[in-house]
């Protein structure tokens, strides 16, 4: 590799990089924070809410790195050009491949990395995320311990305690029960346990009150008494995987009886086409960066920022293949699409970039565009001497 070479691999990668950690922070924090609400309802610790928002991770990672590549490639380039440093580049006849190679080189590992991480470590992390929640809520046990807190077991069922004493006994304990429309039940006890199986949450010395719709109230005294949670425990310890749990080898040869496959075979056929092409837009994104930004241009040249040029355009192509994906599952008609998108993408811009040709949005579109962004103060107004407007 020449000392250019190795010149722009160094500024592109550190750009990519300077891109993608804060948006990977942004994107990541929303994630776990959704997670907020199961860890605190289920009594999970910190180091349950971290382990949940690791596993997070691997499926933000593929959606990641096409964009920050791009913005990174197009940022560096960009700077490039500011600098004068392609022309000077221009000027010594060096090949336009001096420029195209490091990029590609980016993009070749980036979307190595996109396949192994969609395809062996995210459908991993993913059972792993529904194995997790389904044992928060089976973990029925942990939600009632809360002192003095209602807790929601389930829809219709709230519980509380007033203490929670060694050995697991529960002291001052309600029981609202109003899953069946005909009557609500409330439990008052003055202690109880949940028995070693998670099954039954056993109250002594305590009375159970039974509200009829007409308004009638009847009153039981008990000794002893076993409230069931077999059916709640069951449901909540069974983790459903759906198609993008699935590892690749069962997407290629999914299990028949799988209950989640019976009831929608197609969404299990999309993920696996989802998954062979997904995994190529690094690579077509450093493409579409270099046909936008590559090339020697004037300071005086009235255009878009090139950036936003590629940004937009990555954005238009990411959101067609999302449709087609998801349209996929109703209907195989959008599974060649989901692989001419990709097709006809690269060669394009390979065609682009071997006839030396720009890409750039109309002239009437990129006036449009400027104008919003310079209302929104993304972008300075074009001066008389600078027809690019500043980001």
């Amino acid at each position: 590799m020449k000392l250019i070479e190795r010149y722009i691999l160094r500024r592109a990668s550190g750009a990519f990089l300077a891109t993608l950690l804060p948006l990977m922070a942004i994107v990541w924090t929303t994630q776990a924070l959704s997670s907020v609400n199961l860890v605190t309802d289920s009594g999970q610790s910190i180091f349950a809410f971290l382990k949940l928002a690791t596993l997070i991770l691997p499926s933000i990672i593929p959606l990641i790195l096409p964009f920050a590549l791009v913005i990174g490639v197009a940022q560096t380039l960009t700077a490039m050009n500011s600098d004068s440093e392609l022309t000077v580049l221009n000027a010594a006849g060096a090949s336009r491949m001096t420029i195209i190679r490091p990029v590609l080189y980016i993009g070749i590992a980036l979307s190595i990395t996109s396949f192994a991480v969609d395809n062996f470590v995210e459908p991993y992390s993913r059972m792993a995320v529904r194995k997790m929640i389904a044992t928060a809520h089976a973990d029925l046990l942990s939600s009632v311990v809360q002192e003095n807190t209602f807790r929601k077991v389930a829809d219709g069922l709230y519980v509380q305690v007033a203490s929670r004493r060694n050995g697991g006994v529960l002291h001052g304990i309600f029981v609202a029960d109003s899953r069946d429309p005909a009557y609500e039940l409330v439990y008052y006890a003055r202690e109880g346990a949940v028995d070693e199986n998670g099954t039954a949450l056993v109250m002594k010395d305590g009375e159970v009150h039974r509200k009829l719709p007409d308004g009638n109230v009847s009153i039981i005294k008990f000794d002893s008494y076993a409230f069931d949670l077999t059916d709640m425990t069951k449901a909540a310890g069974e983790a459903t995987i759906r198609a993008k749990d699935r590892d690749l080898p069962f997407l290629f040869n999914p299990d028949p009886k799988d209950p989640v496959y019976e009831r929608n075979p197609m969404s299990f056929e999309a993920e696996l086409h989802r998954r062979l092409t997904e995994w190529v837009y690094p690579l077509l994104f450093a493409l579409i960066a270099l046909v936008v930004s590559s090339d020697a241009r004037s300071h005086r040249e009235a255009r878009m920022h090139p950036m936003i040029t590629a940004l937009l355009t990555c954005l238009f192509i990411r959101w067609t293949t999302f449709y087609a994906a998801n349209s996929a599952e109703e209907s195989r008609v959008f599974i060649p699409i989901m692989y001419l998108i990709p097709v006809l993408t690269g060669y394009l811009s390979i065609r682009q970039l071997m006839g030396n040709k720009r890409l750039e949005i109309p002239l009437t579109w990129e006036q449009k565009v400027n104008e919003i962004l310079v209302r929104l103060r993304l972008t300075k107004p074009a001066s008389a001497s600078d027809g690019n407007p500043a980001p």
